[in-house]
């Protein structure tokens, strides 16, 4: 494993954690703008898929990456449809998709 892949995984798992957690703040660092409404959430599910990113690439089994993915974004949708007030048409089937995706990539990581 190169330095550099190692260094690029650390990197997006930083950023990634950051949107996650003040995902405003990032945005005002990089774009020079505030996020408010919807794209607060949409700004945190790209969190999640840099911080899967990350791992996909970190030493060990890209799957891995995939997993986090699809558990975390799983759980945060989740989160938004019974706790955080937001729901769209295509919300508990990407739930339940993301959900069913994590399940089979569980099994599959762990043959």
């Amino acid at each position: 494993m190169s330095k550099a892949l190692v260094w690029a995984a650390a990197v997006e798992v930083a950023t990634g954690l950051a949107l996650v957690i003040v995902p405003s703040i990032v945005v005002q660092l990089l774009l020079g703008h505030e996020l408010d409404g919807v794209a607060i959430p949409v700004a945190r599910v790209a969190g999640i898929a840099l911080i899967a990113l990350g791992v996909a690439c970190w030493p060990g089994p890209p799957i891995v990456g995939m997993l986090t993915y699809g558990i975390v974004v799983t759980l945060y949708l989740a989160y938004l449809g019974i706790l955080g007030g937001l729901g769209g048409v295509l919300l508990w089937p990407a739930v339940a998709f993301h959900a069913a995706l994590s399940i089979l990539l569980g099994r599959a990581w762990s043959r």
